[in-house]
């Protein structure tokens, strides 16, 4: 297998992973922190790879239009861990739009690739997504709906990123006398 299969088979199945032990529903939203250069085995925010960030955008987007998520991508520091996702899903949920487009070395390669080469991509602050996928320890948590659940597939590497993956559930309120659904 090429470089390239790997890799997308790994994101995929950390993808599918997920969807299963979360039993996220169709709408939800993912949102992927990807550093490239930890998959290629350098160092964080070192050594970008456009590359690999086209393999990994592509899997992501693929996987989500067959499950019917929202695929969201978390930017670098550089642009303040801003995300790109879909116009229309911005919009239903009233995330706050900001100016900037994503480039491989500010914003990253996965942003930068997701940026291209999906239809009508924006912007957002910041998001509260259903569940995410954190290639490289990229730090996607403050998008994720409180109260996140670790999930531990069987991918826990991309290339020579760890993996860790989340999904949030509802709150329990109400202490010993409290009844859940």
């Amino acid at each position: 297998m090429t470089d390239q299969q790997i890799i997308t088979a790994q994101v995929t199945k950390a993808l599918l992973d997920l969807s299963v032990t979360a039993k996220l529903q169709k709408g939800a939203q993912i949102v992927v922190g990807c550093s490239t250069s930890e998959v290629a085995g350098g160092r964080i925010g070192k050594a970008s790879v456009p590359e690999i960030g086209e393999w990994v955008a592509a899997a992501v987007l693929h996987f989500c239009e067959a499950k019917g998520f929202t695929p969201i991508f978390q930017c670098c520091e550089h642009l303040n861990r801003a995300l790109v996702m879909p116009l229309s899903a911005a919009k239903e949920h009233g995330y706050l739009r900001v100016n900037a487009v994503p480039q491989p070395k500010a914003g990253g390669s996965v942003p930068a690739a997701a940026w291209k080469m999906m239809e009508e991509p924006c912007l957002v602050i910041s998001v509260q997504a259903d569940a995410g996928i954190d290639i490289g320890d990229t730090l996607i948590g403050m998008h994720l709906r409180p109260v996140a659940v670790p999930v531990r597939g069987e991918i826990d590497k991309v290339g020579y990123a760890h993996v860790t993956a989340a999904y949030s559930r509802l709150p329990y309120i109400g202490g010993e006398r409290a009844v859940y659904a």
